[in-house]
């Protein structure tokens, strides 16, 4: 590590290591069938959930042209953009943030060529709430797995909140089925992953995020799981299986 990535990473939460892995994968985030593959057969169900909660915390109608229209949404650790342009696309402001700094101008690039205006920045969670930067949604997606410390990253989120703020939140569970599917089935069988890339001592049980979110000063509202059926090969969402992946919404207290 270089010593501007050194002083990059102090007395934030961010991993070294683990910023290092989707570094060298930052050129693949838009192949479909590339290293990014899983999440791009996730994004459809995410981003169903994602605008669904939105729609519901702020009244907004999802059939308006631009119903997102007035609303500033952070994408912290953005990758190249999956959930950003979507976003974009629906009338947000709409900042992505990303440690990785080779993913920032991968995912620039994309959004120029899609005619479409994000502030991408390479930048960490403690260094914008330390900024005093402020959002109405928090998109924190397969981000908390990865970092060296979950509460003081989750409390940094929190603080990039406005009160009465949303913040929406997906990982994976840790359990026997979530080392199966998530490690040796995506990394090993499938290879939909590079070996290494998941860390299963680091995965989160669904009520050790929701203490987590709480003690960060965040108040949990739902919980659902994603499921990946191996015949239709598609994920949908499933109110009661979360062994796997799963997605949460909060609230910041107004």
């Amino acid at each position: 590590m270089t010593e501007a990535n050194a002083a990059f990473a102090a007395g934030s939460t961010v991993d070294p290591a683990e910023i290092a892995k989707f570094e060298a994968m930052a050129a693949d985030w838009w192949d479909p069938t590339g290293k990014f593959k899983p999440l791009h057969m996730l994004n459809p169900v995410r981003l169903d959930y994602i605008t669904r909660q939105i729609a519901t915390e702020f009244d907004r109608n999802l059939s308006d042209a631009l119903p997102f229209s007035g609303l500033r949404i952070l994408d912290i650790g953005c990758g190249g953009g999956l959930l950003c342009e979507p976003m974009a696309r629906l009338g947000a402001e709409v900042v992505g943030a990303d440690a990785a700094a080779r993913n920032i101008p991968v995912a620039q690039v994309h959004a120029d060529q899609s005619g479409l205006a994000i502030d991408y920045r390479h930048t960490t969670a403690e260094d914008m709430a330390a900024a005093g930067e402020q959002f109405d949604v928090v998109l924190n997606m397969e981000v908390v797995e990865h970092v060296a410390d979950p509460l003081s990253y989750l409390t940094a989120c929190q603080q990039l909140l406005r009160p009465g703020g949303l913040m929406v939140a997906s990982t994976l569970n840790r359990n026997p089925k979530s080392f199966v599917m998530g490690i040796v089935g995506a990394e090993y069988v499938m290879r939909w992953l590079p070996k290494g890339t998941h860390d299963w001592k680091k995965f989160i049980t669904p009520e050790e995020l929701f203490d987590l979110l709480k003690k960060a000063g965040l108040d949990p509202v739902d919980r659902k799981g994603f499921t990946f059926n191996p015949v239709r090969w598609t994920f949908s969402i499933s109110d009661r299986d979360l062994s796997v992946n799963y997605v949460t919404a909060s609230r910041k207290p107004a």
